[in-house]
């Protein structure tokens, strides 16, 4: 079993449905999430991370967006840790204007 897996922000991607590859709910996504805010957010979660920047998310071919690499940590799912950086990256993005 791997000791790793990939993070695409596709997969915190607020704006895309399940079917283009979100797999947090739509009220945690975040709009345009970067691999570099992934990085840091990972890192800020205790993860080891590392950009891969010339990789583009199957699901979404048309677009070299990059992924992130995560080494897992015993006792962390795949899913409990996207809906912690989702959380981490709503956290740590500048408030937007309010309407």
């Amino acid at each position: 079993m791997p000791d790793h897996f990939y993070v695409y922000p596709a997969y915190v991607g607020r704006g895309l449905s399940r079917r283009a590859g979100r797999r947090v709910p739509d009220s945690e996504a975040v709009p345009d999430a970067t691999t570099e805010e992934i990085l840091d957010s990972a890192r800020r979660l205790g993860f080891k991370a590392e950009v891969e920047a010339d990789k583009q998310y199957p699901r979404r071919f048309f677009t070299y967006s990059g992924r992130v690499k995560v080494t897992k940590r015993s006792g962390t799912t795949k899913a409990a840790f996207l809906r912690a950086l989702a959380a981490d990256l709503r956290r740590h993005r500048p408030a937007g204007p309010k309407k």
